[in-house]
């Protein structure tokens, strides 16, 4: 009996009070004001504040009329930045969307907006600088070194095979 109340002590201990569903709107809408969110990401924070499931759907209808919660504008955001800042593919950019789960059309969408040249051109300068820190002697191993590099930032494995090429590279 003594361990049960003790369990009921910890348990209280370490659970926070719910949100009321107004007090967890406003902090929702700081929330997507400081950065573009996905609404799985929303609902999951809801979660964790302690909100019932129909209240999490009604925030997130909410944010979502307010223009405070946007996926496209997400979507277009995170690509924007994983390509330009982050340098990764496609490939990665789109495992990232999915991840949040981001449906389908919109990450395609998203992706359309990455220039092809600049593409080609990130991965070559991502190949040029794995190359010059790349100490293997062996053209083979150094090649296989050099694209599996280059796939493990997401970049398609014939892109990649023609940028070696093209640029003398592989």
């Amino acid at each position: 009996m003594q361990i049960f109340v003790a369990d009921l002590a910890m348990e209280k201990e370490y659970s926070k009070p719910a949100l009321d569903k107004r007090t967890a709107l406003v902090k929702a809408e700081s929330y997507c004001a400081y950065q573009e969110r996905a609404q799985q990401e929303i609902r999951n924070k809801l979660y964790d504040w302690g909100l019932r499931s129909d209240e999490v759907e009604e925030i997130i209808t909410e944010l979502i009329l307010t223009n405070f919660l946007n996926e496209e504008r997400f979507a277009m955001a995170y690509v924007s930045g994983k390509f330009n800042i982050k340098k990764w593919g496609k490939i990665k950019i789109k495992q990232g969307l999915k991840l949040k789960k981001i449906p389908e059309k919109m990450i395609l969408k998203a992706l359309k907006t990455i220039d092809y040249d600049d593409y080609l051109k990130t991965i070559l300068a991502a190949a040029e600088k794995k190359s010059a820190v790349l100490v293997e002697k062996d053209a083979y191993k150094r090649k296989y070194k050099l694209i599996t590099y280059l796939m493990g930032k997401g970049f398609e494995n014939n892109l990649v095979s023609e940028v070696l090429k093209d640029n003398n590279l592989s």
